[in-house]
This record gives C-alpha cells, structure tokens and sequence, in this order.
C-alpha cells in the first residue's frame, strides 16, 4: 500500500510539475543557443566596425553574463521558485561588493569610457596629473604612460576620465614659442631677418604654417622678439633643444649680442 501511495503522489507530481520542467529545459536549451548567436552578431558587428579589439572582450562577457542571469532567472519563475530571499541575498551582497570596490569600478568605467570615446590612444603624447610622456597602453584600470625621463607613469583611468588631459600630439604638429631680448641699439628689422633665415635654414622647422616673428614686449632696456615655429608634434623637446643652439650661433654670427654675452 505504501508503495502504491507512493507511486500515486510521484505520478500526481509529474502531471503538475512535469510540464513546467520540460518548459523550463526548452527555454534554457533555446535561451543558451539564442545567447551563442547574439554573441557571435555582436562580434561580427564589431570586426566590421573596428571596434577597440582590447574593449571587445569586456563588452562581451559583461553582455553574454548579464544574459545568461536574465535566462536562469526566467527558469526559474517556470519552476516557481522562490525568489525572495535569492534577491535579498544577491541585493546586500551586490551592496556591499559596490561599497568595497567603488573605486575600482569607477576606474573600470572611466576605462571603457576612454576606450570607446578615445581622448588618447597609445603613442599619443599627453600631459596628465602634472605627467607628461608617451602612452604606452592603456588598461581597463589603469593607463600606463612613458615619461620623456623614461619613467613608467601608472594613471588610474578615473583620474583620467574626470580632469583636464592635454593631448600635445593629437594633431600632429605642435607649435614652439620662444623670446629673446635685444638691446634697442640694434634694428628691430635687422634682428628679424636674422632670426626669420634661422627659422627658415633650421632642421625639424616646418614652413607651412609660416614661422612667425615680432616684437612681443617693450621694457626700458630693450625690446623682447617672440618667435613662433611649428614642428612635429614627435619629437618637440629635440627639435627645440637644436633650434634655440641655432638661433644662439645665427645671432651671434650676425655681430648681435645677446643681453648677458
């Protein structure tokens, strides 16, 4: 009798229940496919549109996963189960993970940011957080920049996203501002033909845009010359480090004394 009581609440339980695991299993069967598929448009997508190949991986966890819980959590409202303490658990836990790891996270934000949005990209010179210096790679947490010095620079990809960058390369050419003084006994015409064929004669000067050459500043003593130059962006230290030697050896040439020589 036990046993065929047994039988009969088994059979009862199939009959009520067995429709709805069998549902449950099609969904999931079709819900994994239907996930493989959207992941494989998603890649295709982003292959044709170039996408950042280091934010693809990103992107695509966060979406495969963040769909893969949508799936599990319709299952289980087809299996009835109770979600209620589940929710809680996952809501104080996810509450206190966000407190532990606000920084970090914002980090992992502002380096998707910067990745989709591109104020950098790798090679480019920047100046950021009182650093200036090649970017080497730029990381999900963290950006990584080369000093001129030489030294390796970690940015938190936060600081980068929420305060000024000066991206000193981005355009290719960077113009070079440099004064000199001159006594007024010397002819302000003379001293601009001087510092123009310099200008013009100099290695890493470029001629279009044209240097450009006047007096900046009046003082009691003498007058100062700005003398504005454009160069590659790439190389701008070494290209003004020999173009101020020049105009030094092209002054002096021309019988023009420097204040102090």
């Amino acid at each position: 009798m036990e046993l065929e009581k047994f039988y009969d609440k088994a059979y009862d339980w199939i009959l009520s229940n067995g429709p709805r695991m069998i549902l449950a299993v099609i969904v999931l069967l079709i819900g994994f496919s239907l996930i493989k598929m959207v992941k494989k448009a998603i890649m295709r997508s982003m292959a044709k549109r170039n996408f950042d190949p280091s934010l693809q991986p990103f992107l695509l966890s966060i979406l495969v996963i963040s769909l893969q819980v949508m799936l599990i959590l319709a299952v289980m409202q087809i299996l009835d189960v109770q979600l209620t303490i589940l929710t809680t658990v996952i809501g104080a836990f996810g509450v206190a993970a966000g407190l532990a790891l606000s920084g970090t996270l914002q980090n992992f934000a502002s380096g998707v940011l910067i990745l989709v949005l591109k104020p950098f990209k790798a090679g480019d010179n920047i100046i950021a957080q009182g650093q200036e210096g090649t970017v080497s790679s730029i990381q999900i947490f963290y950006t990584v920049v080369t000093t001129f010095e030489n030294k390796t620079v970690i940015i938190p990809n936060s600081k980068l996203s929420n305060e000024i960058i000066i991206n000193v390369s981005r355009q290719g050419k960077r113009r070079m501002d440099i004064e000199l003084k001159f006594s007024y006994s010397y002819d302000i015409q003379q001293v601009k033909t001087v510092l123009t064929e310099s200008a013009r004669s100099a290695k890493n000067i470029m001629n279009n845009p044209a240097p450009r050459i006047g007096v900046s500043v009046l003082e009691a003593d003498g007058y100062k010359m700005m003398i504005n130059v454009w160069v590659n962006a790439h190389g701008f230290i070494d290209a003004k480090l020999a173009f101020q030697e020049k105009l030094i050896n092209d002054i002096k040439n021309a019988g023009i004394k420097l204040p102090g020589m």
